[in-house]
């Protein structure tokens, strides 16, 4: 295993953002196939630069994947991706550090293509988790009624987003003033220069793992704790668990899909600070 003596080696650890959509998973299972350096570093710092805070390790600025300064836009963010590296120790597992890969995707990513994301984001609104809804049986009919009936009062009040409901497996078209109302919603979040890529990057992994735009902003707002929306996204789930079983596959899978989830919260509220 050859050991990294130079930041700028590590670039090649995590994988570069593209222009599809970020995939936190397939992100993580491209990591796990890396040869897995060693720590190399003795500590790891958020040093004040010009235009933010740079992850920096032993005084020397770390790298994204596209060779770009490690800069955040605010301490709190810079901080905890300072413990994150910290928290590594004989090697450095890129699949213990999602907020650093989020962080370079923001950089590399999301940033160059910006509205693009905020659109994607948008468009969940299209098929949104919280607006369809199971024809029975009763049980799981009140379960996704107590969970997500709040998100679409909060997104008819708050956005100014009335999304319409269908059971079964019914496509329901959506008022062009829902999905209007939607993406300013999310371009709000897009309108500082110096925290939009992490905050809507933030909220792009956030929605692709809930299936839930309505969700994400519900947790960007304060609606939802993160742990509240990442359960409420799982009702359909558990209800089948707890007619067939437990199903300890889909159960570890949702394990690894959590830590995405809460470092995209994290970073959502960092950048905010």
């Amino acid at each position: 295993m050859a050991e990294h003596r130079n930041p700028d080696d590590l670039a090649a650890l995590f994988p570069q953002a593209a222009s599809e959509p970020i995939d936190p998973v397939a992100m993580a299972r491209r990591d796990l196939k890396k040869a897995l350096p060693k720590r190399f570093y003795r500590e790891a710092r958020a040093e004040p630069v010009e235009g933010g805070f740079a992850l920096t390790l032993d005084g020397k600025p770390a790298k994204t994947p596209a060779r770009q300064d490690l800069v955040l836009p605010t301490l709190a963010a810079a901080e905890a991706l300072a413990a994150e590296w910290n928290a590594q120790e004989d090697i450095i597992d890129p699949s213990a550090m999602p907020l650093t890969r989020l962080a370079n995707s923001a950089i590399d990513g999301v940033r160059a293509a910006l509205m693009e994301t905020v659109e994607e984001i948008a468009r969940y609104g299209g098929s949104d988790l919280v607006c369809y809804r199971a024809e029975g049986p009763d049980s799981l009919v009140a379960a996704q009624a107590a969970a997500w009936d709040p998100v679409l009062a909060f997104a008819r009040e708050k956005l100014g987003a009335r999304f319409l409901c269908a059971e079964g497996v019914v496509f329901v078209t959506q008022p062009e003033e829902a999905e209007a109302a939607l993406l300013k919603a999310v371009q709000f979040w897009a309108n500082d220069k110096a925290n939009a890529p992490f905050a809507v990057a933030a909220l792009h992994v956030m929605t692709s793992l809930m299936g839930s735009a309505l969700m994400a902003l519900g947790v960007a707002h304060g609606l939802l704790r993160p742990e509240e929306a990442w359960a409420s996204a799982h009702v359909d789930e558990d209800f089948q668990m707890r007619v067939w079983g437990r199903d300890e596959e889909a159960l570890e899978r949702r394990t690894r899909r959590w830590r995405d989830m809460e470092a995209a919260a994290r970073l959502f509220q960092s950048v905010q600070s």
